[in-house]
């Protein structure tokens, strides 16, 4: 007599199928349940097991069958290299920032905020309350819901200094994630085999935007304060550029974030020009010692169109973000958009506006920049004991990031694999240059999980680098 439990009754079956010809009909349910003295539902999970192993096919009213054992075999593509040709424009692959972490290991690599920074309680209550509304069974206007069109140019508006006219709610296009967006914008803005100028370095996914469409990017050089306001006259002279993307508020990667007068000069440049800029707020909730100040909210004559996303301060799972732009750019952003997208989860989106206007919202914000300081601190303390050879040039104010700096003959591939088989993942920076890489550089996550293991991490990489 067998022992009732599933593994059990796996391992006896599977040795009577490795002896029998494919095809053999088991036993009924009934008669295994006399024979291995087990209850149908232990023998039933069993015979699932099985299955999903490949080694048992069940024909329904005939019975369960040993099955035909399936050789694999290398399949030959060749006939697709003649049918697709030789890619337009190489598209980068996605880079180390995207790439899953086990769960053994230190990850300092991600974009994305840890769960625990996440609104969990707020995010699940208004997937419910969503669930049970007209947005789980009904399509939203393309531009979006009303509602959160008129949160995100409130928000806008709110900074909006005396004199300059705030957006209308009609100027916002909900789009399904920033990425969707700068897709969109760089094709209606610049289009293909035309140069946008972009700060150096810059958020990689808006070089693998630029990539897809075909965009000419024109790297202008970021210092710790941004970039400067004559070179980027001199490149929109040069080259004739309409366009200029930047990240005002806590860069990614760098964590700069544009002053007053800097962001009022890049804006006068702007509009000299006759150009856009294309401004990507990416961490607007991400402020620590300062709050993000968009360039946006100075601007009424439709120069700045503005980016916004909540997929990093909600959830990871709520892609919705918005585009608000004036005038005919306005437009043809939304014709661009119902191409690509047609709309945006009218679920999804109720779920967004749910939770940025429940009460909760503003005392979950106020709780996480005082998380994000203090994650921030530690990562800083840790990598001044245990790697100085990381150079901060400077401490972001808000953001998700540290940008070290690292000893000019530094093999970055080199390095991050010496972490990687330590258990910590790391971003080498040049996956942030859209040329040619100006130093060696780290991106370090500081809101990733386990901030208690940032000095082992940063232990790891003082002895990477050879200091430690």
């Amino acid at each position: 007599m067998f022992n009732d439990s599933s593994a059990r009754i796996v391992a006896a079956l599977r040795e009577r199928i490795d002896r029998s010809p494919p095809g053999t009909r088991l036993p009924s349910t009934r008669e295994l349940v006399a024979e291995f003295a087990a209850g149908p539902v232990t023998v039933q999970k069993a015979l699932r097991t099985l299955a999903s192993q490949g080694l048992l096919e069940s024909r329904p009213g005939v019975g369960t069958f040993v099955r035909a054992v399936r050789t694999a075999r290398p399949r030959d593509y060749r006939w697709q290299t003649s049918a697709l040709g030789a890619p337009p424009v190489r598209v980068p692959r996605l880079p180390t920032a995207l790439k899953t972490a086990p769960n053994d290991v230190i990850a300092l690599h991600s974009g994305y905020p840890d769960r625990e920074l996440l609104p969990e309680r707020l995010v699940r209550a208004a997937f419910t309350r969503a669930a049970r509304g007209d947005a789980a069974m009904s399509r939203p206007p393309a531009a979006g819901l009303p509602e959160l069109q008129h949160w995100f140019a409130a928000e806008l508006g709110e900074t909006a200094p005396a004199g300059v006219t705030p957006p209308a709610p009609s100027d916002v296009i909900v789009v399904p994630g920033s990425q969707t967006g700068l897709c969109s914008l760089f094709r209606v803005l610049v289009g293909p085999g035309r140069p946008l100028l972009v700060e150096s370095p810059t958020f990689w996914g808006a070089i693998v935007a630029a990539a897809r469409e075909h965009v000419d990017l024109v790297p202008i050089p970021v210092g710790p304060d941004g970039p400067d306001p004559e070179v980027l006259a001199e490149a929109f002279e040069r080259t004739g550029a309409r366009a200029f993307y930047a990240q005002p508020n806590f860069a990614n990667p760098t964590g700069v974030r544009w002053t007053t007068g800097l962001a009022e000069q890049i804006l006068g440049v702007v509009r000299a020009h006759g150009a856009f800029l294309i401004e990507d707020d990416w961490a607007h909730e991400f402020g620590i010692g300062a709050d993000a100040a968009p360039v946006a909210a100075r601007d009424d004559g439709g120069h700045v169109v503005y980016v916004r996303s909540l997929t990093k301060s909600v959830s990871t799972a709520v892609r919705v973000a918005a585009v608000i732009a004036r005038g005919p750019a306005r437009d043809r952003i939304l014709a661009d958009a119902q191409a690509e997208s047609m709309y945006v989860s009218g679920l999804l989106q109720a779920v967004a506006v749910d939770v940025v206007t429940q009460p909760g919202w503003r005392a979950h914000l106020r709780g996480l920049r005082h998380q994000l300081a203090a994650r921030r601190d530690l990562m800083v303390q840790s990598l001044r004991e245990h790697a100085p050879l990381a150079h901060l040039e400077a401490i972001p104010q808000g953001g998700l990031n540290l940008w070290a700096r690292l000893p000019d003959a530094t093999d970055l591939p080199a390095l991050a694999r010496a972490c990687e088989d330590a258990g910590v993942l790391v971003v080498p920076g040049d996956e942030w240059f859209p040329a040619e890489p100006t130093g060696a550089y780290l991106r370090l996550n500081y809101s990733g999980p386990n901030p208690g293991a940032f000095p082992d991490a940063a232990r790891t990489i003082g002895r990477a680098l050879g200091g430690g």
